[in-house]
């Protein structure tokens, strides 16, 4: 498994926590463009619109780049419908925002598969400066309350965009695929597992791999898939590759079959970097691979490897799913 934890910077900001109120703690807060601000309503014990208000009323907003949720709820885990909504309510306060994260949660506070999501397309909607976006946590694998949405969406000037699931509703992937994103270089999905909503196809993956609605995509991250070699297949003759400078699949159940199909598509020589950390390769692909980055010069993760059995697909598991 891999570890998921709080960021400790984000957007090139280290990441500071709004802290409680203490009469006996006279440090000034820092000021607002210098961190990745973070909301956590544990320390707190209060309702998320009282720490907003609190953010609001204390921190210089019309500064702040950068911002993290963390835990939004007080008691039992609630829809991050109110966030949003709090959010798209003062997107107005938040001219310099540029970076967005949802979820800042470690397993601990709650599982992904736990964390009660919704529809984040508004937020995209209410921020058209944003340049980077990241969401953690599962869907149940249908539309609904409590599961993540995405709504295709026109969106001039976003950068990055990050999912990070154990299981990746197959509808969100396609409406990336359907928006319009002429600015990302850099797109990140974890699809995790079918038992989480995991339900991603390789067909819902043909916009992303086409590229045509992403010009300046450089960086593809597709990732902790139960169907890593199917993935790895498709990749393999997929246009998008040839701009790429960094390609990553990694977390998942990459085989043998996914690393030959690798081998035998088109040239990878360009890249950069090579993920495939966190994979089910035997040894001597372990070592075609590595010899192909020696090669060209490609720098080549291999590390987290695992073969529990050659025989059984069924005995690989992803990095990320509960």
């Amino acid at each position: 498994m891999t570890d998921i934890t709080h960021h400790d910077s984000f957007h090139g900001l280290p990441v500071h926590t709004l802290q409680p109120p203490s009469p006996t703690d006279p440090t000034a807060p820092p000021a607002a463009g210098s961190v990745a601000w973070r909301l956590d309503c544990y320390p707190y014990e209060l309702p998320f619109e009282d720490v907003w208000g609190r953010f609001l009323d204390e921190v210089d907003t019309t500064g702040v780049r950068a911002l993290l949720i963390g835990p939004w709820w007080d008691g039992d885990y609630t829809s991050l419908s109110p966030v949003v909504d709090a959010i798209v309510a003062d997107a107005h306060r938040f001219p310099a925002l540029r970076a967005l994260f949802l979820g800042d949660v470690e397993s601990e506070e709650c599982e992904l598969s736990w964390l009660q999501l919704c529809d984040i397309t508004p937020v995209l909607e209410a921020l058209p400066l944003l340049e980077e976006f990241g969401v953690r946590g599962c869907g149940d694998g249908a539309p609904g309350e409590g599961s993540l949405q995405l709504r295709p969406v026109r969106h001039q000037a976003l950068r990055t965009l990050r999912f990070e699931s154990g299981g990746l509703p197959g509808h969100v992937v396609r409406a990336v695929g359907a928006s319009g994103l002429p600015a990302l270089e850099h797109l990140e999905l974890w699809f995790g597992s079918e038992w989480y909503g995991g339900d991603t196809t390789v067909a819902d993956l043909a916009p992303v791999l086409s590229g045509a609605a992403l010009p300046r995509l450089r960086h593809l991250g597709l990732q902790n898939s139960e169907i890593q070699d199917e993935i790895a297949a498709a990749v393999a003759s997929a246009p998008v590759v040839a701009r790429l400078e960094s390609l990553s699949l990694s977390m998942g159940t990459l085989g043998d079959s996914g690393a030959q199909a690798l081998l035998d598509g088109q040239p990878l020589t360009h890249l950069s970097v090579l993920d495939l950390h966190h994979h089910f390769l035997s040894d001597p692909f372990v070592a075609r691979i590595e010899e192909l980055g020696a090669r060209s010069g490609v720098q080549v993760r291999l590390d987290q490897g695992d073969r529990w059995d050659d025989e059984d697909d069924k005995a690989r598991y992803v990095a990320v799913s509960e």
